[in-house]
């Protein structure tokens, strides 16, 4: 009897603990789902139950907090690594893995729109976010190390400085790969830059003297939208301190958490008032997104450039501008770009645009740049855009994450590796 008793108990309890695996897994897939779009901070631990069909006791059973269901997922895509590097016949080993993140479904959202989000300190997955870019500088400055040793990588480059730019780069093709899947794809274009480091920094046609006329530059189509404001003085500067005090909440607490009895809070106003500015949430960000524009762009004056070479060494002085006297513009932009990844989120249509734009117009820059000789012939404009780009947001990525990081200096190396000096 005792022993019969025993082997129904566990027959019993066989089937429970594969219950439980397969409640958990699908308590992971729901929240991992759910921290791509609305995010991480908008989810609460019901709404994942809800995904799932179960009771928020239900879910706590498994998980004690929602922060521990965010770690198990982030700890289920597993750390960075590679095999030895002599069990890879070609290629860098960041080419390697970017393949393999490209089968596992989730990974570009889940890490796209956590690389903004988690940049706040307070983040439950910031440190272990500050950890994989560690992992990630380490690993790519290793493999491009055994790289330079056989002959894959040019002499006389910085590596630690090239991991670095590497891993800023990667960050930006996801980004870009997610709101343009069609232009952008981050395997091919890490695996061209690898052709590209294979020769020395600086390296391609030798450049002569600039020519007399220099191809027209193409207009810069960066501008804001316009957001035209009518009404007295008084209203007109309360508007403005609330887009400002939006601007900051939005950008140490995300827009999916921030709500619009936040922002009056913050303003010092009521709701009703708030909401005879603006409509609606949404409306409030428009309006965030808009300002910041116009602000980057009285900043940077490219279009003073007489030269296609000469606008695009002046990129690192706006870059250096905007950290040191707009950082506020700069946080808001990188996380709420990684938080509109998701196809349904209000600024997904704003920053796709946008980044259209913007490859068209740098495409157009470099092509400028080939013509006056200053962009060598083994180098694709459209691949020099994209990685411009891409380098450039997935550098203040990691200066929210450091700050410390110059990002105007690496812009700075990186486009004098593009364009050569002149004879």
């Amino acid at each position: 009897m005792a022993t019969a008793a025993a082997a129904q108990t566990g027959e019993r309890r066989t089937p429970r603990s594969a219950r439980g695996a397969t409640t958990r897994g699908a308590i992971l897939d729901a929240a991992q789902e759910l921290f791509v779009s609305p995010g991480y901070r908008a989810t609460s631990l019901r709404d994942i139950a809800a995904a799932v069909g179960l009771s928020h006791q239900g879910v706590r059973r498994h998980f004690d907090s929602k922060d521990e269901i965010l770690l198990a997922v982030v700890e289920r895509f597993g750390s960075v690594d590679l095999d030895d590097p002599a069990d890879v016949s070609e290629g860098l080993g960041i080419v390697a893995i970017a393949e393999r993140n490209a089968e596992r479904p989730g990974y570009l959202e889940l890490f796209s729109a956590l690389a903004g989000e988690a940049a706040v300190a307070s983040h439950p997955a910031h440190e272990r976010m500050r950890a994989r870019y560690v992992e990630l500088l380490n690993l790519s400055t290793d493999w491009l190390a055994w790289s330079q040793s056989e002959g894959m990588i040019g002499a006389g480059r910085d590596l630690r400085a090239e991991a670095l730019r590497l891993a800023a780069a990667w960050d930006g093709l996801q980004l870009l790969q997610l709101y343009l899947p069609g232009p952008v794809q981050v395997v091919p274009a890490l695996a061209q830059h690898e052709t590209l480091l294979a020769c020395p920094p600086g390296s391609g046609a030798a450049a002569g003297p600039p020519p007399d006329a220099p191809a027209p530059l193409p207009a810069l189509d960066l501008e804001p939208e316009e957001d035209a404001v009518e009404g007295y003085a008084k209203g007109r500067e309360r508007r403005g301190r609330i887009i400002a005090d939006a601007t900051r909440l939005f950008a140490t607490e995300g827009y999916g958490d921030t709500s619009m009895r936040d922002v009056a809070e913050r303003v010092g106003v009521s709701k009703s008032t708030l909401f005879h500015h603006f409509a609606s949430k949404e409306d409030l960000l428009g309006a965030v997104l808009t300002a910041r524009d116009a602000q980057i762009s009285d900043a940077v004056t490219l279009a003073a450039a007489g030269s296609a070479r000469e606008l695009l060494e002046t990129l690192a002085d706006g870059a250096r501008s905007n950290a040191a006297d707009e950082p506020g513009l700069v946080e808001v932009y990188a996380v709420l770009s990684c938080e509109a990844t998701a196809s349904d989120h209000p600024a997904h249509a704003y920053f796709q645009r946008r980044y259209a734009r913007t490859l068209d117009t740098f495409t157009a820059v470099f092509e400028a740049a080939q013509a006056d000789g200053d962009l060598p012939p083994h180098r694709d404009p459209v691949h020099e855009a994209a990685w411009l780009v891409a380098l450039w947001d997935g550098l203040q990525i990691q200066w929210m994450y450091d700050r410390t990081l110059d990002v105007g200096a690496h812009l700075a190396a990186h486009v004098a590796d593009v364009l050569p000096p002149r004879a």
